[in-house]
């Protein structure tokens, strides 16, 4: 369908509440799911939630298979998760560098659940129950705190492990 503008780090909407998504198998729910994909294919990313489009919804898309951002991560299904609820698995927490598409060109250590089950949709209305560890907890966590309006520099306990793309790793793809 479309490439989307990724919304930045500021913009307000980044910061609401997303809606449930009440209606699957919609027009519109497959227009935005396409839209997403686009954007997060054209941009290189891990995922992408819908308020990073302006979508106020609660719909993520996520799947690694050999991306450059990420060229030491195993490969993650690509997934659509409608209306997620995450629990965690383990107290365990690990932390790992991450970037956003919204936040462009900085990358930050981020404590995650190092195992986490999440439950959902597909855009069908078909169940999703998984419990999944490793990069993919990562990824999904990520993705879910922007329906919550949770950027992952919010999460950063050491703002030491905060900086530009180009200075923390001189000679690596730089994000968008």
């Amino acid at each position: 369908m479309a490439i989307k503008p990724v919304l930045k780090m500021g913009d307000a909407r980044l910061l609401q509440v997303a809606e449930r998504v009440e209606k699957f198998d919609t027009y519109e729910l497959k227009n935005l799911i396409q839209d997403m994909h686009d954007t997060m294919e054209a941009k290189d990313g891990a995922g992408l939630a819908a308020p990073q489009i302006g979508v106020g919804l609660q719909v993520v898309i996520f799947g690694v298979e050999k991306n450059s951002r990420y060229p030491n991560v195993e490969d993650v299904p690509y997934t659509v998760l409608i209306n997620p609820v995450l629990k965690p698995l383990t107290q365990g927490m690990e932390e790992d560098w991450e970037g956003c598409l919204s936040v462009p060109g900085m990358r930050g250590m981020v404590p995650r659940f190092s195992r986490v089950s999440y439950q959902g949709f597909d855009q069908h209305g078909k169940s999703i129950d998984r419990n999944v560890d490793g990069f993919h907890a990562r990824v999904v966590q990520h993705e879910c705190d922007h329906l919550q309006g949770i950027l992952y520099p919010m999460r950063i306990t050491n703002f030491r492990t905060f900086g530009y793309t180009e200075v923390l790793f001189p000679g690596q793809k730089l994000m968008e």
